[in-house]
Formats: C-alpha cells, structure tokens, sequence
C-alpha cells in the first residue's frame, strides 16, 4: 500500500462525522454497507458519486463530532484508499487509522488539490504527487504502516499475533 493512486473528491472544512455517515445507517456493519451512504449527510447524491474516486481531500477539522467508527469505515466500504486534510478531529484520525485508511494532514496539498485531478501518494517518502507538483507530510512510522498494509488494525493484530479465525 505504499503508493495510493486516484482521483480526488474534495470537500470542505468542519465536515462532522454525521456528514460522513449519518446517524440513520448506524445499524449497518459492514464498510461495504455504510459505504453505499458514505457522504449521505452532505446530499443524498454523494455515495453514488464517490465511487470513482479513491482520495478525499478536505480541509480544517475533518471527522469533528461523534467518534464513530462507521465514518472511516464507510468512507473504505466505498472505494476510499486515503484521507488529506489540513487538519482531522483527533478521534477520527485514529479511527481512520484503525480502519486501515491513511489519514494524511497535509495543508498545502488540500489547499492546492483540486477536485477530479489525479494524485499519488507515496506513503513510504511522504510524498502526494499532482499536475507536476510534489507536496511533502510526515510519513508514517514503520508500525503504522504495517497497520495500513494489513487492512487496519484487527488484520494486523491477528497478523502479529498469529491469531487464526
């Protein structure tokens, strides 16, 4: 998982966890489920709209609100790989983590990404990659990004541990 490539859908700052999945889909488990209303907070429209696309680029303040688990995990259950912002919520972050999505702060490329352009992210270097630009953020330690490679962190805890199903 070190390079995550894509399209971008932008959105905005102070974009709370209800706006990511609202309260109404909390019943649902599976990311595959809550991803099908991932963003229904902002408009009814965005989950059919968000399939293309696999970066999220926001700005200020992302996931502020409840900590639910279900909003990174909707937002995978769609097809999202990697989260910019300039800033998350502290919970979302690590809840975003935990879910096995990188959760990348980042103010000048979320100032400067544009909506439907393509980017790379090397995880690894810390490098997001766009139209010939390169903008630079703090890797990941070597433990998160086990976590990552592992799909989150209940595959990477029954990977470490040998914990079989």
């Amino acid at each position: 998982m070190e390079i995550i490539e894509g399209k971008v859908f932008k959105i905005g700052d102070n974009i709370n966890a209800d706006y990511i999945i609202p309260a109404r889909y909390l019943d649902l488990y599976e990311p595959e489920d809550l991803g099908r209303h991932a963003l229904a907070g902002l408009g009814e429209e965005y989950p059919k709209m968000l399939k293309d696309y696999r970066v999220i680029v926001s700005g200020e303040n992302l996931g502020l609100g409840s900590a639910r688990e279900q909003a990174p995990n909707a937002l995978k259950g769609v097809g999202i790989r990697a989260i910019v912002a300039k800033s998350f919520a502290r919970i979302f972050y690590r809840n975003t983590l935990n879910v096995g999505l990188a959760a990348i702060e980042c103010s000048e490329a979320a100032e400067a990404l544009k909506h439907g352009e393509d980017v790379s992210i090397d995880l690894e270097k810390g490098i997001i990659r766009s139209r010939g630009r390169a903008y630079h953020f703090t890797s990941f330690s070597d433990q998160i990004m086990r976590l990552l490679n592992a799909g989150g962190m209940i595959p990477f805890l029954k990977r470490e541990l040998k914990i079989n199903d």
